[in-house]
């Protein structure tokens, strides 16, 4: 049967997909990891370069204070505080302050720094101030003093430091950028072979298998990962092999319903045209004819009733058992007849059914039951023709068990293959015979549960055995109270 498929229009392309997602988030964090660096990075080389200094105005210091008052000329005095980069060099010796060399001595001090109690948070809030402030300013810088002095001051310009700070913070960018690129690169490769080609992999899957979900060669072929990934793929194969499978039934159960529908009417009318001949047969006066019209009467009235309901299995449930006390020996001589497995027919029929046994069923429906499970046995005991009765048997057992009716109809063939016993009691899955529908065990198990019963496959015989139970109505006390009372 021909299948219309739906039209799949293929799947928009992103506009930023998850690669680009990724390289752009990589890029950003580690950026994010080098402000973090350079931040005391920057705070800690403004204190270096400001003990550079002070080291400097040590030793001058300690020349200055060595030599006689105004001994050293001023131009040496000069090149000293050059070599230092300051403006002014003094020093702290008790009560004495001395200033031991100046040139050029600004008029007025914008900012102090003492380098003797430096915090991180301050240092890094010195250090960014001195790096964005445009003003030229005048810095005074305070460290330790040698030879027991108190305290060494210098002031000098914060331009010279503000330009060196800038050249470390370019070759800090340069640096940050390489590392960064370098890192990204790394980062990106890594998380683009272990996750998102297997993303992609899995999307483009999905897709191609929603376009035809009934082609089982698009089911994902799942990886050797033991991760989530590989979890991920083998749960999609599973997922998509059940859904294929799943869909194959439904379109067999559709095709099935439409060819059923077809000879419905047809069928309708040639078993009505029997019944019809069947009719007349009844009113001839021989004896064998007689005889058999009445069964061959209700044959057909049965198999017109199937064919008005269509296919049982194919509606939405089986209707309710119309239960009654039906005798079981006659119900299974009338299968035995239905199926024709007379004396002659190579395959012998042993019934141990339990004298006056009766069950509270439906009479068709229980017949049904029997006839599935009778006809399978037969049909897997022809399948190694020609039968010898004392090999090929049919055997019908019944018995009641307090409240509860025990049936068993077991047969001496080949038995099940494994296959059939995984889906035993499925429609379409437990048929071991080419042609077959598989219906009959699927059937006879949903009017079993219809009457409230069980059936199952019993293990350990020879050939293939099933028992189903059939449990008595539950008496309703109050109904027969009011009949007690008047007794």
């Amino acid at each position: 049967m021909a299948r219309r498929r739906k039209h799949i229009s293929p799947p928009r392309e992103p506009r930023f997909g998850l690669s680009g997602k990724l390289l752009v988030l990589t890029t950003l964090f580690i950026m994010m990891a080098e402000v973090l660096i350079y931040v005391p990075s920057v705070a800690n080389f403004r204190v270096n370069w400001l003990n550079d200094r002070l080291a400097a105005a040590h030793t001058a210091a300690l020349v200055l204070d060595a030599a006689p008052s105004g001994m050293v000329p001023e131009s040496l005095a000069r090149q000293i505080l050059s070599s230092i980069g300051a403006r002014a060099v003094a020093m702290k010796t008790g009560q004495q302050r001395r200033l031991l060399a100046v040139s050029d001595m600004p008029q007025e001090i914008h900012r102090d720094f003492d380098m003797r109690d430096v915090s991180w948070v301050g240092a890094i809030v010195d250090a960014f101030h001195a790096m964005t402030d445009p003003r030229d300013y005048i810095l005074r810088v305070i460290g330790p003093a040698p030879r027991g002095g108190e305290f060494v001051e210098i002031v000098i310009d914060n331009a010279p430091l503000q330009r060196a700070m800038l050249r470390f913070s370019w070759n800090i960018l340069l640096l940050s950028l390489i590392i960064s690129a370098i890192t990204a690169a790394l980062v990106y490769l890594a998380l683009h072979y272990l996750f998102v080609r297997p993303m992609r992999r899995i999307t483009a899957n999905m897709v191609w298998f929603r376009a035809d979900p009934e082609d089982f060669s698009r089911v994902m072929l799942a990886s050797k990962r033991e991760d989530e990934i590989g979890t991920t793929e083998r749960e999609l194969a599973t997922m998509q092999r059940d859904l294929a499978s799943m869909l194959h039934q439904k379109n067999r159960l559709a095709a099935l319903g439409l060819a059923v529908s077809k000879i419905n009417h047809d069928l309708r009318n040639l078993l009505a045209s029997a019944q019809l001949v069947s009719d007349q047969l009844s009113t001839l006066p021989d004896p064998r004819v007689q005889r058999f019209a009445p069964k061959l009467v209700r044959a057909l009235e049965r198999a017109i009733a199937f064919c008005q309901s269509t296919l049982s299995y194919g509606r939405a449930q089986e209707p309710p058992p119309d239960r009654r006390m039906v005798g079981l020996e006659s119900l299974v001589e009338e299968v035995r007849e239905t199926l024709g497995l007379m004396e002659d027919s190579g395959i012998a029929w042993i019934t141990a059914i339990e004298r006056g046994i009766e069950v509270d069923a439906d009479h068709d429906q229980l017949l049904r039951v029997l006839l599935n499970l009778a006809r399978n046995a037969a049909q897997a005991l022809e399948s190694r023709a020609p039968n010898d009765p004392s090999r090929d048997q049919i055997r019908m057992t019944g018995r009641r068990e307090g409240a509860v009716v025990v049936i068993e109809v077991s047969d001496t063939g080949p038995g099940l293959p494994p296959r059939a016993r995984e889906h035993l009691f499925e429609a379409f899955q437990g048929s071991t015979r080419m042609g077959g529908s598989g219906l009959g065990l699927a059937i006879a198990a949903e009017l079993v549960h219809a009457h409230g019963g069980e059936i199952r496959l019993i293990d350990g015989t020879i050939g293939a055995t099933f028992q189903f139970s059939i449990p008595d109505r539950a008496v309703d006390l109050d109904a027969h109270r009011p009949e007690r009372a008047r007794a």
